[in-house]
């Protein structure tokens, strides 16, 4: 196994920068997923990775190998595309088998390597089958099974799950996590999908316009979004934005938005000062919105306003509510014990200690991260799950 170093790797299609200078270092057995809109660049990065891209700039290596001028075959490397690119007239034995008959492996090593792929991915039952006999999921653990026998250093996979229907994805998504458990191998995985990104990755790299914004674990991409693109991009329902100005008093941090005045604690506080007077982009989480009759969170001077309820979402265990304070429109996702209704005022509390400050020129995130020691912790969770 291998980990995979991009180094100032740079794309460019004549006028248009696909990839801008993407450093990034993914570990020896970490499943990184790439994640970001359409036309970001992330199957563009992944395509360079595979040696199917040409390189504009920049240096990829894979392990110790500088791989810029190798060709694909020679990268090491198993690649999964989203419209699993099966051969329609061979079975499902002799698609897996393929790539090892290409490199002319002794046929009792071919079928001791397809019969132990088959077994991790259930499809033991399957090989006599041809591809137009599976369902859409067994088709996609076919092309899993064809680069799992190439025992490759690093997989590389660019949107596997788009093709199945929601049930399917979630399903082939948690026998992905578990087939890399078992594997251990160094995986790369594109996907514009936030769900998949969070619920997959060891840590996750967001792109938008060939740019990285930030690469962390999904827990601190959602805790501490670098800046609004990456506040915005992660989350669902997305992260409400409302511009606001600040005020110090006795020390505190107030935000004047549209119906609300809200407070915050003194380290906040602090890194608002330089704001005091001006414009920030205050943003805050549908989930840190709470019913103020449920006492989830307890009120206080500060953090609880009035909203008016115009459309409501019940979905289970909670309600996504639609309302407006103001002229700004407010999404809250609330215990569906709330007595709220449309139509209707609803008072609620404001989890100040998780809502975020944007500043509005750059958009950068104003609350300072937490310090290396917290970061490197929280890091060190995937890692201990995949060993």
């Amino acid at each position: 196994m291998a980990g995979v170093k991009l180094q100032n790797l740079t794309k460019r299609f004549r006028d248009v920068v696909a990839v801008d200078d993407l450093n990034l270092a993914i570990k020896d057995k970490e499943f990184l997923v790439l994640v970001g809109p359409s036309g970001c660049g992330k199957t563009t990065a992944l395509r360079m990775i595979a040696g199917l891209e040409e390189i504009t700039d920049g240096d990829i290596y894979i392990g110790d190998r500088l791989v810029n001028d190798l060709i694909p075959k020679d990268r090491d490397i198993a690649m999964v595309f989203q419209n699993y690119a099966l051969y329609p007239h061979m079975t499902v034995y002799d698609n897996m088998a393929f790539g090892l008959k290409m490199r002319r492996i002794p046929k009792d090593k071919i079928k001791s390597e397809v019969d132990r792929a088959a077994k991790i991915l259930g499809l033991g039952k399957l090989l006599h089958r041809k591809p137009k006999q599976l369902s859409g999921g067994q088709r996609q653990r076919v092309a899993l099974g064809r680069a799992i026998v190439r025992r490759p250093q690093v997989f590389l996979m660019d949107e596997p799950l788009s093709n199945l229907d929601a049930k399917l994805r979630v399903q082939t998504r948690a026998e992905l996590i578990k087939l890399h458990r078992e594997l251990g191998i160094t995986t790369i995985y594109v996907t514009h999908d936030q769900v998949e990104a969070m619920t997959m990755g060891h840590r996750i790299a967001v792109l938008n316009e060939g740019v990285m914004q930030q690469c962390d674990t999904p827990l601190m991409l959602y805790r501490h979004p670098a800046n609004v693109f990456v506040a915005g991009f992660i989350g669902s329902p997305a992260m409400n934005f409302v511009e606001g100005s600040v005020s110090m008093s006795n020390g505190t941090a107030v935000v004047d938005v549209p119906g609300m005045k809200l407070g915050f604690g003194p380290e906040r506080s602090d890194a608002l000062r330089p704001y005091d007077g001006k414009k920030i982009t205050f943003g805050v989480r549908p989930e840190d919105i709470h019913d103020k009759a449920l006492s989830i969170v307890e009120p206080r001077e500060g953090n609880t306003a009035t909203i008016s309820v115009d459309v409501m979402e019940p979905m289970g265990d909670r309600s996504v509510i639609y309302a407006h304070t103001g002229d700004e429109t407010i999404i809250a996702s609330i215990s569906s014990e709330t007595q709220a209704r449309e139509l209707s005022d609803l008072d609620v509390v404001v989890d100040m200690d998780k809502t975020h400050a944007f500043d509005p020129a750059t958009g950068d995130a104003i609350f300072p991260p937490p310090d290396e020691a917290e970061g490197a912790e929280e890091a060190e969770e995937p890692a201990e799950a995949s060993a």
